[in-house]
């Protein structure tokens, strides 16, 4: 039955337009290693201090993915620590918290509501309840004001400032950030200036591709999902300053996790060697120019895009004005074979599960070979269905 329910799901994926920006769709080889008798192998701890035996294949594994790791991002092990356990991006980001933090502490990020992650700090999520966070938001253009943010981070006192978003269609500023974030003024306890967190999640493969800004210069700590721009399975990594690394790997193991999903890190270093070829770059480029031209043609074909357009691989898109809700849109589009999820927009008045806008991105259509001609033509289609 259930064999059956993927063939099902396959041929699904196979007949749709896929613009859902956190989806991809990875190698046969990606697939083949998440599938394979790494499956079978238990081994708590980290590379070489493991609680278990039998993992002297599975260490060389851990060990070459942290490398690839070092290569994709053009870092080097010399100032960076490499964690490539984590199950997912949320326990990613709980786990630096953790780490680096007090419970307690004051942490500075982006607002849901406004681009946000739930793993930011929302009062739903634990990262919300753990912590004392604060959250900046877009101005009225939908871009990210820094100068707000900075009179924030100064009255607040942050000991963390996060950055990265999920439904932001701009470039991140990084060396911003870290001015904001060396700004803030001591809280008393002899320290000043916050530790600045990256959260690439959505753009970690445009980074790798080099079309978008990296955090490493800048950031203390970043992380990463390996999904979606990275082409990779449903995996996360946590990248940290040395200095920073001992704590965070604890919060990890035996913090929140107990062995890692090898076959997930099989899976992930597979990924990270195709992020090494001169053709991921050719497709982090296609990515962004499949959003542009996306985001030009709804223009032109009247569609209210939020801050006019977009620099990465999303699109973010009012259909109020159409008289519609971002429920209603997204199942209309559903329905022609158009796949997008509802999303909130900035000073959005209506509630999360059924929001004023739709998100939109390439990733998915990029990885089937999908052009800008292709993008006129799903521009055209969408259109044809809303209106």
């Amino acid at each position: 039955m259930i064999k059956d329910l993927i063939k099902k799901e396959l041929a699904r994926q196979k007949k749709v337009i896929n613009l859902i920006p956190s989806e991809n769709y990875p190698s046969k080889d990606v697939l083949r290693a998440l599938g394979s008798q790494l499956t079978s192998k238990y081994a708590e701890g980290k590379s070489h201090q493991r609680y278990y035996f039998g993992n002297k294949v599975v260490d060389e594994i851990e060990d070459e993915v942290s490398n690839l790791v070092y290569k994709v991002f053009k870092i080097s092990p010399k100032n960076w620590g490499v964690n490539v356990q984590p199950y997912s991006g949320s326990i990613a980001n709980l786990a630096v918290y953790l780490g680096v933090l007090d419970l307690g502490d004051r942490v500075l990020a982006m607002s849901l509501e406004q681009g946000g992650h739930l793993s930011h700090g929302h009062k739903v999520n634990w990262t919300g309840k753990f912590f004392e966070f604060q959250h900046y938001g877009v101005g009225r253009d939908g871009f990210i004001n820094y100068e707000e943010i900075l009179v924030i981070a100064q009255k607040f006192k942050p000991k963390l400032i996060v950055c990265g978003a999920t439904a932001y269609p701009r470039i991140i500023d990084f060396k911003r950030f870290r001015e904001i974030a060396d700004s803030v003024p001591s809280t008393g306890s002899g320290r000043a200036g916050a530790l600045m967190m990256a959260d690439i999640s959505h753009i970690a493969g445009l980074i790798a591709g080099g079309v978008h800004p990296s955090p490493f210069p800048y950031a203390d700590v970043v992380t990463t999902t390996t999904q979606k721009t990275l082409r990779g399975p449903r995996g996360a990594m946590i990248i940290s300053r040395k200095d920073l690394s001992d704590k965070i790997d604890k919060a990890i193991f035996p913090g929140l996790q107990g062995g890692p999903h090898l076959n997930v890190l099989g899976a992930m270093g597979v990924a990270l060697e195709e992020a090494l070829k001169p053709s991921f770059k050719n497709y982090a480029e296609q990515v962004v120019k499949n959003a542009k031209v996306l985001a030009e043609e709804l223009k032109s074909l009247g569609f209210k895009i939020v801050t006019g357009g977009t620099d990465n691989h999303l699109i973010l898109v009012d259909v109020a004005p159409l008289g519609l809700t971002g429920k209603q849109a997204g199942e209309k589009l559903e329905e022609a074979g158009v796949i997008v999820n509802k999303n909130m927009i900035p000073f959005d008045q209506r509630k999360p599960w059924d929001p004023s806008g739709i998100r939109l991105g390439t990733p998915a259509v990029t990885t089937r070979g999908a052009k800008e001609k292709e993008m006129i033509r799903i521009a055209k289609t969408i259109s044809q269905i809303l209106k």
